[in-house]
């Protein structure tokens, strides 16, 4: 352990070793005066003047009362009669045994300092003299006491002026009280002549009288209760005694009129007779004294408890108190600025705590009748000290002397002392009870203590202790300075001790909540322990009498509203379970599943539990064991987590309770519950709020095992960091889950790929199977879309990795490469994927064929269609470009006649141009005995312009401005240098003629039609063929490769062309191409001609645009 930077307040002064040992029985505080008065020998402390003195502190008001006692003993004053003015253990039998020992034998008094300091009181030796006691609590009513007469002897008497004549006087005294000169008793009180002349007999001595009063209270009660009517006689006896002193010489009476039971003046008689004994001594006595004030403890405790030889070093206490004032000070701000001040109150406490000796003093003695002041203070202390000083390493003497010794179970000594008293207080018509009360509060402040690693003093046990103390008498209570002040001197860090008391407060059962502060991080503004359970014992106590079966039940529907635990997994493709009931629950087809198990099912890191395994590993029953086990995800709750769910839970329902419980629902019940606590109800609001808060946290840190199976077929639970984010997206990227998010690559599905997904030999596989390898073996990836294995299976076969085949039940079979398979294939379940160089192809689309659709197949602008059917022999492997490298890729085996088939296809779509001889096809079916193996296949011709077959663009099929769809058929191939196919011919004379460049002779055969009646379709340059060949001029028309768009336009459309030709001209720029603009306004029809006004009107309007555009 470190050295500590104050030395502990038992190693500086030592306690005395009978009070170590255990032989100063406590009862030793309690002083009797008619044991002194006896000399019995039964407590020498007491009785032998040498011991007593060494334990006295003479006081200042004790000392001045002993003052004016001697004094008017030595007749030099006149104030006869003295009242003691003190509370129950207030040290007042103590005034009266230093008073007896003075002046019963002053010629013996040992030479110590505290007689010393007596005597220059006193300002001379005390006086001698007669000194009788009326120990009113040892006078048996029926049998009396002994008393001792200045001879010496002994007798018993029964009337209380018997024991004064006695005292006085001896047989004499009790003669000169008797009316026939007897030496015995007489029955009445003597009356104040016969009294006076009794109280000057130790004047013929040369000594004074000195007359002490102790307990008559209870002596007097019981002797009424006997003897009804003996309260006139007694009051008389007293009213003469009173007078007899004020008048004799040297003469002097102290009383202590208050009964040491406080009971005792409680009831109707008590407070008769001490109303009528304080009217008696009222009117002869001084002012009432208290020998033993605030001030004065530190020094009593000191004198009684510690060694006196530690006791006088106090030139070394200094330095003792400003090490335990450096942590008081860094606490509170007062005390800092004190300075001096400070430092002067602690010395004169030390080693008390001036604040812990002030609390007794000021609120135990003065407000609980049963804490007998100065004796109750001392012998809470012996109890504490004698125990506390074993390992109590504080520097001064605090709260902490009253626990009991670390790792201790239940209340200390002293402890159990203060709370029995405190016990005894009612409030509200019941009394407190402190032992739970006290203990309970202990036991929260070690739990706050082991959860804080700044608090290592028991800095929240001293503090609960300190509340204790500041809340007696019941209503009274400690501010949050006070308790700094109690526990500073320790030194705590006063941010960790301020959070330790928050945490204290809040989970306190006894603290009054009416102080609690709304916002976290407050402390309360006053610390109040009572007996009126606060809203968290409430809590408590009804958290207790809710079933776990209603705890389960909100948890569940608690767990099943917390989105966290499932968001992002249904977007990811993932069928989501949210508690499941039974393993059937969750499919077992192949799908990913992601499951939020029950609580039923909670488990700990690498034990799964075996409702967990039951989810896994079967579907309906262990004798239907789960196949797709490696496509599911299961989330449960730890053991712990689960706990401490229930407990937020459990806390949440339980301050409901407390709502309802306080809250009243009708006027009967709001008569029984009184008025509401307006207050309370919104402490118990912000509780319910928090508590209802932290439950979906709770949940989600209680749900944070992952149950899956491992890469090696086991079951496996491992924990979760649960953070902000949602747990799905946790798991997904946990190695551990073994979940992949991203696409696999169609080559990773081969042989020699690394999911090792084919036996040895194997040339196919069922797609279904490859599929569901994903979601069945343990040793690949769990794939988040299963969909997207599929997905990535088509895509190959797009990509002519591989080949799907597809086998009919008559089995003929359907293949795709390079194509995509229906949906209705994809789902059969008879779906194969083949690898290319083992396969045999029953189909290839025809646009495969088209130049650059295959790798290697065209080399220029033409192959034969041999070529074609070498290509798909089975022996090609082709180069296929990987995006900046190639890899040598098999071509699948095709059957001629399925090449064949799909150069039907591919030239009947128009994808490839078909030359065989004199035929030339393209766009239509080939005729039986066309293809041959030497047909050529070439690329498609490029589409003519419509303006290229106008009689200045193609001359030589133009004869009288007339000619056939044959005649240009055979121009333009002439031009081309071979046949043009007829669809070639006939898009350009169809176009031609939309533009209105052509147009059909009156004679013509219908267009469109086939190759064999294009030479019935006669065509003529159009009735305006000079504007739509030519310019407006007369100049050329469009050349042979010029686009021409043509169309009739609304007024309204040509708006909107107006709108473009800002994006039009941009093109035109862009790619430095002419770009020109032919209008064409028609004005009239074939039944009417325009006027002349109108067409004069127009014209003006288009020669505004330009000169010379004008219709006619």
């Amino acid at each position: 352990m470190a050295k500590l930077p104050w030395t502990p307040w038992h190693k500086v002064v030592n306690l005395r070793d009978d009070l170590k040992s255990g032989d100063l029985p406590l009862h030793m505080f309690a002083a009797d005066l008619y044991e002194v008065m006896m000399q019995t020998g039964i407590r020498p402390i007491y009785e032998k003047p040498e011991e007593f003195f060494a334990l006295t502190f003479p006081t200042h008001n004790l000392r001045n009362l002993v003052r004016e006692v001697a004094l008017r003993l030595a007749g030099k004053n006149d104030k006869a009669i003295r009242q003691l003015e003190l509370t129950y253990g207030g040290g007042k039998t103590h005034t009266l045994i230093t008073m007896w020992h003075l002046v019963h034998d002053p010629d013996n008094l040992p030479d110590l300092p505290a007689v010393r300091e007596f005597t220059e009181t006193i300002g001379q030796a005390p006086p001698q003299a007669r000194v009788a006691a009326l120990c009113f609590d040892k006078l048996d009513v029926e049998t009396g006491c002994d008393v001792r007469s200045p001879q010496g002897a002994v007798r018993r008497l029964k009337q209380p002026w018997s024991l004064l004549a006695y005292q006085v006087a001896g047989d004499e005294g009790l003669k000169l009280l008797h009316a026939e000169g007897k030496a015995e008793e007489r029955n009445t009180p003597p009356a104040e002549n016969t009294l006076t002349q009794l109280l000057s007999l130790p004047l013929k001595k040369g000594m004074g009288t000195l007359i002490l009063l102790d307990e008559v209270l209870l002596y007097a009660k019981v002797r009424c209760h006997a003897e009804p009517g003996f309260l006139d006689i007694l009051i008389g006896f007293f009213q003469y005694l009173t007078q007899a002193a004020a008048k004799v010489e040297k003469c002097c009476t102290v009383a202590s009129l208050l009964s040491s039971e406080p009971k005792d003046q409680a009831d109707p008689l008590g407070k008769k007779i001490v109303s009528d004994l304080y009217d008696i001594f009222q009117r002869q006595r001084e002012e009432a004294v208290q020998p033993v004030e605030k001030d004065d403890v530190a020094e009593v405790l000191r004198r009684r408890l510690f060694d006196p030889k530690s006791v006088e070093l106090r030139g070394t206490w200094p330095q003792h108190v400003i090490a335990a004032l450096k942590g008081i000070a860094a606490l509170d701000d007062q005390t800092a600025k004190n300075g001096a001040a400070a430092e002067d109150r602690y010395l004169k406490s030390y080693p008390f705590h001036p604040e812990l000796t002030e609390v007794f003093y000021s609120k135990w003695s003065a407000g609980i009748e049963r804490f007998q002041k100065t004796r109750g203070v001392l012998r809470t202390f012996a109890l504490a000290l004698r125990e506390a000083e074993k390992w109590d390493d504080s520097p001064l003497v605090g709260p902490a002397v009253f626990l009991g010794a670390p790792k201790k179970e239940g209340l200390s000594e002293a402890a159990r002392e203060l709370v029995s008293i405190a016990d005894t207080i009612v409030s509200d018509g019941q009394a407190t009870r402190w032992t739970g009360i006290v203990e309970n509060e202990l036991g929260s402040a070690r739990q706050v203590q082991s959860e804080s690693v700044g608090l290592k003093r028991r800095e929240i046990e001293q503090a609960v202790m300190g509340a204790f103390l500041h809340s007696q008498p019941t209503g009274r209570s400690a501010k949050t300075r006070d308790l700094m002040l109690l526990v500073g001197p320790c030194r705590p860090d006063k941010i960790e001790l301020e959070k330790g008391l928050g945490r204290w407060a809040r989970n306190s059962y006894w603290l009054d909540d009416a102080n609690m502060p709304e916002k976290d991080g407050q402390l309360p503004g006053q610390w109040r322990l009572g007996n009126r359970p606060n809203l968290n014992q409430m809590q408590s106590a009804a958290a207790a009498q809710i079933s776990d079966n209603v705890v389960k039940a909100r948890l569940i529907e608690e767990i099943g509203k917390l989105k966290t635990l499932t968001s992002g997994a249904s977007a990811s493709g993932v069928r989501v379970h949210t508690l499941p009931t039974r393993p059937r629950d969750i499919a077992d087809d192949g799908l990913f599943h992601y499951a939020v198990l029950p609580p039923s099912a909670a488990s700990d890191s690498g034990k799964p539990s075996a409702e967990a395994r039951r989810f896994l590993d079967e579907t309906t029953g262990p004798e239907k064991p789960r196949v797709f086990r490696n496509a599911m995800l299961l989330l449960t709750a730890s053991k712990d987590g689960l706990s401490a769910a229930e407990a937020r839970v459990r806390d949440y329902l339980a301050w409901d309770r407390v709502r309802n419980e306080l809250t009243p629902k009708n006027e009967e019940e709001r008569k029984q519950k009184g008025s509401v606590d307006v207050a309370r109800l919104q402490t118990l609001k912000i509780n319910m709020d928090k508590a209802r808060a932290r439950i979906p946290e709770a949940i989600r840190h209680a749900y944070c095992i992952v149950v899956t199976v491992s890469d090696k077929d086991e079951a496996q639970a491992f924990k979760l960091t649960v953070t902000e984010d949602p747990h799905f997206e946790t798991i997904k990227n946990d190695s551990r889950s073994r979940v992949q998010d991203t696409a696999i690559t169609a080559e990773a599905l081969l042989p020699d790929g690394p999911y090792n997904l084919w036996k040895g030999g194997e040339t196919s596989r069922r797609v279904k199977d490859l599929a569901g390898a994903f979601a069945q073996l343990p040793h690949l990836p769990k794939m988040l879309k299963s969909q997207a294995i599929v997905e990535t299976l088509v895509a190959g076969c797009e990509q002519g990795t591989f080949v799907l085949k597809l086998t009919r039940p008559d089995r003929t079979f359907r293949t795709w490469w390079r194509s995509r398979p229906d949906d209705a294939a994809l789902s059969d379940p008879a779906m194969e994927l083949v690898l290319p160089d083992s396969a045999e192809l029953g189909q290839i689309p025809g646009d495969l064929l088209a130049p650059k659709a295959l790798p290697d197949l065209w080399g220029g602008d033409e192959i034969t269609v041999q070529a074609v059917i070498d290509y798909f022999d089975g022996a090609k492997v082709v180069q296929v470009d990987k995006g900046g490298f190639t890899e040598p890729a098999p071509v699948p085996k095709a059957p001629a006649d399925v090449v064949e088939t799909a150069v039907n296809e591919a030239v009947e779509a128009g994808k490839v141009w078909l030359l065989s001889g004199p035929s030339s096809l393209l766009g239509e079916t080939i005729p039986a005995g066309v293809l041959s193996p030497a047909a050529k296949l070439r690329v498609p011709p490029a589409i003519i312009s419509a303006a290229a077959i106008l009689p200045e663009n193609l001359p030589g099929a133009w004869k009288g401005g007339q000619t056939t769809a044959l005649s240009i058929a055979t121009a333009l191939s002439n031009q081309a240098g071979h046949t043009l196919p007829w669809k070639t011919v006939r898009d350009v004379v169809g176009g031609a003629i939309q533009a209105r460049f052509v147009a059909l002779t009156e004679d013509s055969a219908p267009w469109t039609c086939e190759l064999p009646a294009a030479n019935s379709v006669k065509l003529q340059v159009a009735a305006t063929g000079g504007d739509g060949g030519g310019g407006e001029d007369g100049g050329p028309g469009p050349g042979p490769k010029t686009l021409v768009a043509q169309a009739e336009l609304e007024p309204c459309e040509i708006q909107d062309l107006g709108d473009l030709i800002p994006q039009l001209l941009q093109i035109k720029t862009k790619i430095d191409m002419p770009l020109k603009f032919r209008v064409r306004i028609e004005f009239g029809d074939a039944e009417r001609d325009p006027s002349p006004e109108s067409v004069a009107s127009i014209n003006e309007l288009l020669e505004s645009i330009r000169a010379g555009f004008k219709i006619g």
